[in-house]
């Protein structure tokens, strides 16, 4: 059966933050490990999000027996609804992250799945693979590592992690089964990048509580609002534990923070008395120190409640001088214009803001150069590719590993595309398939190529003219004055004598054409021409222009 060789395709998450997914071969079937998707950056006008490239998946989609989802953060479980269109397999995962699962797939309720829970030391068998969970933590419950066991050899996935010796639910990183593992045999490790630049331990989540506690112990008498990554169950958690603790009604805003709080109470995840739950149209009634909101918009996005509340454009709450905001996060690289921007006008509102440069109210939810040590001491890898990450990240993580005495020719750097093949005694890149993004706006799906994303954005940049021309059908000529509208093109005070202009430039260039019996489109063509000209000599803009021509 394939020679004993194991097939490993990566399809996302490696030389990029987000949109995970790898793809495991051997013989005939296939399993894939994580369907995440990624958020667009200015770069990408109107887009949603962007999911992987799933041609390769698609081409062999009979060989697929399984997608094995490594915990519920977007960036794992977020592409599934755009998969599971056109892949028919069943998902595999932690109980919280098939709940968020289920909850995500709410919107798309024509996409049919099954879905089987896993508990850490399942073992999954699936023709030649044997699938192990391993219970890791993270900054959401239910994370998984996974052993894959091939005739191949042992691969070990490490998902996301960190080592929390100090972890909400009482159940460390299975460290042991790890070092068990490692004793075995681990043919390839695939370990986690993202904080690889870090040095030391990650912080433990019990010391954001701690830091929490203290902020409510000296602001009694504050409204207080903390903004946190809705995902994060276990801080919400130690949120809601501090509410309790010191009197405190809780409201939730944010679509994303009352799903997941839903989920999370209906399956036994979060645990608080509903009692103390109020909806947010109701804090009028409360005096300020009895109140804690709870809040989207950690990372400054334009329309989470937190942004449009320091804009004044959320329903019901004012922020004052006696309102205290809490940022219990750190902003994602890339995002943190618009979070220091939110800070900004919170500040200018009289609001107290604490954010993690202030005091510990974040502690990540992946492994720094210490942890990712022992995670390589213990599985004592005989080849090994990081993933999860920068290109830069990757290439530090090659590196730490030949600090930890791996030899150079046994770590390969991923890309996306690359497949690689394993076989109990060598690893060697075998081929690139087809692999990057695709652009999810709205129902439709395109790619990097898109005639919609070119023209958002010349509309973006450049603005546009309408032309509306009436020509006379017999005589060829143009009937009464034409029409035109530029948006994003002139300077009001400029924009009466440049529509002007344009229109006398209009007539006047028709006019010297004959066009009884032409062709609307070739008229349309001259117009169009002369127009992007014209505005290109008076602005040095090239705006997408529209001519409308109407025969008479």
């Amino acid at each position: 059966m394939n020679n004993n060789k194991l097939k490993i395709t990566f399809l996302g998450g490696v030389g990029e933050i987000g949109k995970n997914m790898t793809a495991f071969e051997y013989g005939d079937d296939i399993i894939v490990v994580d369907a995440g998707l990624t958020f667009p950056d200015d770069d990408l006008p109107g887009i949603d999000v962007v999911v992987p490239d799933i041609s390769y998946l698609v081409a062999n989609k009979d060989k697929i027996k399984a997608i094995i989802l490594t915990h519920g953060h977007e960036d794992h479980i977020g592409g599934l609804p755009f998969v599971l269109d056109q892949i028919k397999a069943p998902i595999y995962g932690s109980r919280l992250t098939l709940a968020l699962v289920e909850n995500k797939m709410k919107e798309y309720p024509k996409v049919q799945y099954k879905a089987i829970s896993v508990k850490p030391k399942n073992v999954l068998k699936i023709g030649p693979f044997a699938i192990e969970f391993i219970k890791v933590s993270h900054s959401i419950a239910g994370s998984l590592a996974l052993c894959i066991s091939t005739p191949a050899g042992n691969v070990i996935h490490t998902g996301d992690f960190k080592i929390d010796f100090e972890p909400i639910d009482g159940v460390m990183t299975d460290l042991q089964r790890f070092g068990e593992l490692g004793k075995k045999g681990v043919s390839l490790l695939l370990c986690e990048s993202t904080n690889v630049c870090r040095k030391g331990y990650s912080m433990s989540e019990k010391s954001v509580g701690r830091a929490l506690e203290e902020i409510f112990e000296k602001h009694p008498k504050n409204r207080i609002f903390v903004a946190t990554f809705a995902s994060n169950i276990h801080r919400l958690q130690q949120i809601l534990n501090l509410a309790e603790k010191f009197g405190r009604k809780v409201a939730f805003t944010g679509r994303s923070m009352i799903n997941i709080t839903d989920v999370g109470l209906k399956i036994g995840e979060i645990t608080f008395d509903k009692k103390n739950l109020i909806d947010i149209d109701k804090i009028d009634k409360y005096a300020d120190s009895e109140l804690l909101i709870v809040t989207t918009g950690s990372q400054g996005e334009p329309m989470s409640a937190l942004t449009r509340m320091a804009a004044d454009d959320f329903k019901g709450i004012k922020i004052g001088e006696n309102d205290l905001i809490v940022f219990s996060s750190s902003p994602i690289p890339g995002n943190e214009k618009c979070v220091y921007n939110v800070i900004n006008a919170l500040y200018q509102k009289g609001a107290d803001v604490i954010y993690d440069e202030l005091s510990d109210v974040h502690a990540s939810g992946h492994a720094c150069q210490e942890e990712i040590k022992i995670m390589h001491s213990l599985c004592k890898p005989k080849f090994f590719i990081p993933i999860h990450g920068e290109y830069r990240h990757l290439r530090m993580h090659k590196q730490l590993a030949m600090a930890l005495g791996m030899e150079e020719r046994n770590i390969l750097l991923p890309s996306l595309g690359m497949q690689v093949e394993l076989s109990p005694n060598s690893i060697k890149k075998s081929g690139v398939v087809t692999a990057g993004q695709r652009l999810v706006d709205g129902s439709g799906i395109g790619d990097m190529d898109s005639n919609v994303l070119r023209e958002r954005k010349q509309l973006s940049e450049d603005g546009f003219c309408v032309v509306i021309v009436n020509i006379n059908n017999v005589s060829g000529s143009v009937a009464g004055e034409p029409f035109v509208i530029t948006r994003g093109v002139v300077y009001q005070d400029e924009a009466e004598s440049f529509v002007q202009d344009a229109k006398n430039m209009i007539v006047a260039s028709l006019k010297e054409q004959d066009l009884r019996g032409a062709e609307p489109a070739v008229i349309r063509n001259t117009i169009r021409r002369n127009v992007s000209n014209f505005i290109f000599k008076r602005t040095k803009r090239r705006p997408m222009v529209l001519a409308i021509v109407l025969l008479n």
